[in-house]
């Protein structure tokens, strides 16, 4: 990495933060020219802490900071977008904390990339706004994995390097895209929609397959007006967690959060 100044200006968004002795916070947090840095902030703790306010989970602040020997020490905060929807609507919240986990979990730490921080920053702002959190959640996964190098092949078989036909087909998550409905078929099987497939794939609808495509080619306002079936909702995110989980050889700690969220908003509604 190169030798910064003694002292250095960012915007920053809070990804993680933990307390430490009696008043002061460890922060993780992302930046658009430094990338993921480590920062203490002192006396944060305090009941008069003037950076409290502005270094909330989830919150992009400006900030000057002065670069320590294993820490750097946040010296000024000043609030930029406090994305309050976040702290009031616990669903909106749990998404919140589902796409911060999955940014972190894919950026290495002090690697600048101002995209992945764009990403972040607009990413928070629709989970703040979304008619849709589900949609906006998979527009995210899927720019997030082209941007970190996972992007999915939706367009050829990733078996046979066929263009894709106008059918149902499936998806490996080993592979990263699409197999194609002959490739997908045991030997002298039957047809996808039969239910006979080769281990480690997972049936794609055609539906499923274009509402992927739309989402990985198009910009985010259009994504956002579409009326995604329940189904084929479903079977997208199924994917794309499968997927992600193959990728990072684990399941996102914030998955089950954000599933035990969404089934008791499910449960009052009337």
């Amino acid at each position: 990495m190169p030798s910064r100044e003694r002292t250095y200006r960012t915007e920053a968004i809070v990804l993680r933060r933990k307390d430490i002795g009696e008043a002061d916070r460890i922060l993780t947090l992302l930046t658009p020219g430094q990338g993921k840095v480590r920062a203490v902030a002192k006396g944060i703790r305090k009941p008069r802490s003037r950076k409290a306010g502005h270094l909330e989970l989830f919150t992009r602040t400006k900030l000057l900071l002065a670069v320590g020997r294993d820490l750097d020490i946040v010296t000024q905060a000043e609030l930029v977008d406090a994305y309050r929807p976040l702290r009031e609507d616990l669903l909106r919240s749990a998404y919140a904390t589902y796409l911060v986990e999955l940014l972190d979990r894919f950026t290495p730490d002090e690697q600048e990339n101002p995209e992945l921080y764009d990403l972040l920053r607009e990413g928070l702002l629709w989970a703040s706004q979304a008619r849709d959190l589900a949609l906006a959640a998979r527009y995210y996964e899927l720019h997030l994995l082209g941007m970190a190098g996972f992007q999915p092949q939706l367009y050829r078989c990733v078996n046979c390097g066929r263009p894709l036909q106008p059918e149902d087909q499936f998806f490996s998550p080993g592979e990263g895209g699409v197999v194609c409905a002959q490739c997908g078929r045991p030997p002298d099987g039957p047809r996808p929609e039969a239910g006979a497939q080769r281990a480690g794939l997972l049936p794609l609808s055609l539906n499923a397959l274009k509402l992927l495509r739309f989402i990985q080619s198009s910009p985010y306002a259009k994504v956002a007006a579409l009326n995604v079936s329940p189904r084929t909702q479903a079977e997208v995110e199924y994917l794309a967690a499968r997927y992600i989980t193959v990728i990072l050889e684990r399941q996102l700690k914030s998955v089950e959060f954000l599933k035990l969220i969404r089934r008791a908003e499910a449960a009052v509604v009337p």
